[in-house]
């Protein structure tokens, strides 16, 4: 897993997270991504040095850059998997595979798959 697809995938988890939970902590995320909780402190420490997020008494959250990428990922990785399911693919197993295309996957040809996704009109 590289730099980016690991800093991608703990913003994407924070934002998911602050749907259902308030606050969010370390242990929430390290819970949700199966990852022990030093490693997610060691983690936490770097993307608030980043910019990515605050951490306030224990509350994780994001920042405005933080947002924009954890955006970016959540989008793509719903739609993809949404795609996926409307292939044929087993709901579990796409969410899966589209966790792994999302960080791989071209500007231009996520925005195509975006279009094909309107098109056949796939919510």
């Amino acid at each position: 897993m590289s730099r980016n697809e690991t800093i991608e995938n703990y913003l994407e988890s924070v934002l998911i997270l602050s749907e259902t939970k308030n606050p969010i902590r370390a242990i929430d995320i390290a819970d949700y991504l199966s990852f022990s909780r030093p490693t997610v402190s060691i983690a936490l420490k770097q993307l608030s040095a980043d910019g990515y997020i605050t951490i306030n008494n224990n509350n994780i959250s994001l920042t405005k850059e933080g947002l924009k990428i954890a955006s970016k990922m959540y989008e793509r990785h719903r739609l993809i998997g949404k795609l996926l399911i409307h292939l044929g693919v087993e709901e579990n197993q796409a969410y899966e595979d589209a966790c792994l295309i999302e960080h791989d996957i071209s500007s231009e040809s996520f925005n195509a798959l975006k279009k094909l996704t309107e098109d056949l009109n796939i919510k």
